[in-house]
């Protein structure tokens, strides 16, 4: 076990991706309050949204409760989807709050890696070349992003959003560029194998 504070699958996930003779110098989750943050938006908007739907699918069923013996109305049944969507936009903070335990940052002596787990386990490899632009934001207690860069994806109306990527909510994000940047001055001569 290379981490007792993180999840047997997660450490089963850093020991596969792990070439042989690679050191680790750094490993942390991030903080889930960081990830819970991004997702207020969503929980805002989904709360009157939720009270509409709940409202909506009520009023076409008469406000009462259906009575299967005279028949079945299909029409209330359209507002159930929304209901459901709602509900889905109100938890978001807590699928975000689990998405951190379920995110590791790893640094070796050859690379930095993130790890993500869940239905598929994705992994980013991010040689010292990779990490010539980073930049960090910080929070008063010294907490935050370390950005090693960005991708750019449209919705499905064609406005263009942008993501940010690397050792995103970490305790000490000062430190972590640190040793981003410590591992970005050191010459890239490793094979790019199982990145």
């Amino acid at each position: 076990m290379l981490d007792t504070t993180i999840s047997r699958k997660l450490n089963d996930a850093v020991e596969r991706e792990l070439q042989p003779g690679e050191n680790i110098s750094f490993i942390e989750t991030p903080q889930p309050r960081f990830f819970t943050t991004t997702s207020t938006p969503v929980f805002l908007f989904a709360i009157p949204l939720t009270l509409f739907a709940f409202f909506w699918t009520s009023a076409a069923s008469g406000f009462k409760v259906p009575d299967f013996q005279n028949g079945f109305e299909l029409f209330p049944l359209f507002g159930i989807p929304f209901v459901l969507f709602s509900i889905a936009m109100l938890s978001s903070p807590i699928w975000a709050y689990r998405n951190a335990f379920k995110t590791v940052y790893v640094i070796t002596d050859r690379r930095a890696i993130t790890i993500t787990s869940g239905l598929r386990t994705t992994i980013r490899s991010f040689f010292p070349d990779d990490l010539g632009g980073l930049h960090r934001t910080e929070r008063s207690d010294g907490a935050g992003d370390v950005i090693i860069g960005m991708t750019t994806n449209r919705d499905s109306d064609g406005y263009a959003y942008h993501r940010n990527y690397g050792f995103l909510g970490v305790a000490d994000a000062k430190a972590t560029e640190d040793r981003l940047r410590a591992l970005a001055s050191t010459t890239s001569n490793t094979t790019r194998a199982g990145g």
